[in-house]
């Protein structure tokens, strides 16, 4: 009986052990693997050393145009170390109904997006993509600039609210996640944040 409860006990502490080594493995988001939207696996760690940005994506959206902006960083910067992922989503108001293929298909012809584009995902609930999980807990808040800004943000907010987005939850599409070369979650940027606005950052990053 004894040696029984000291069995259980070693095994207890060894599982414990595991769990918290599991969870301090999983600090950065190189630890972490996605799809691309030709349903390839893409290994993050591929862009350790990079400046990179992640942003939820929708092709119905009134935030659709910042496609154009973040293919004009994509291009200035690449050069540089600067990455952008795109990642498809369709649960605010059904603004991104397409499958992968004809995503990438009108992202091309009306955008002319060469930066990779990820296989469409969701980003809060049950279901959210693990990448987003982490993200949205490393970085809870957004940053959001001016009056205006934040009153758009605020009335978004009640929206995304009544479809169950959970709080710390992305808001609405083309939220932007700045992720910088040793894999720190710096900061993330609300919708209404449009990508020129993000240029002196993403090269001061670079440097």
């Amino acid at each position: 009986m004894k040696k029984s409860v000291i069995c259980m006990v070693v095994g207890l502490v060894l599982m414990m052990t595991a769990c918290a080594q599991k969870t301090e493995k999983m600090a950065t988001i190189y630890d972490f693997k996605a799809l691309n939207n030709k349903g390839e696996q893409v290994d993050m760690a591929q862009y350790k050393g990079k400046v990179l940005m992640i942003v939820n994506t929708a092709s119905k959206c009134g935030f659709t145009p910042q496609y154009d902006g973040l293919e004009a960083l994509y291009k200035k910067y690449q050069d540089q170390g600067f990455v952008i992922l795109g990642f498809p989503c369709d649960q605010f108001k059904h603004q991104e109904p397409g499958s992968d293929e004809e995503i990438a298909e009108f992202c091309r012809l009306n955008h002319g997006v060469t930066f990779p584009l990820m296989k469409k995902i969701d980003v809060f609930g049950e279901n959210a993509d693990p990448i987003f999980k982490y993200l949205t807990a490393q970085c809870p808040d957004e940053e959001v600039k001016g009056l205006k800004d934040k009153a758009v943000m605020k009335m978004v907010d009640s929206i995304s609210k009544s479809e169950g987005r959970e709080e710390g939850g992305v808001r609405w599409n083309f939220t932007k996640f700045l992720i910088s070369k040793d894999g720190s979650v710096i900061k993330r940027f609300a919708p209404v944040v449009t990508p020129d606005e993000l240029d002196a950052e993403i090269a001061a990053m670079l440097k």
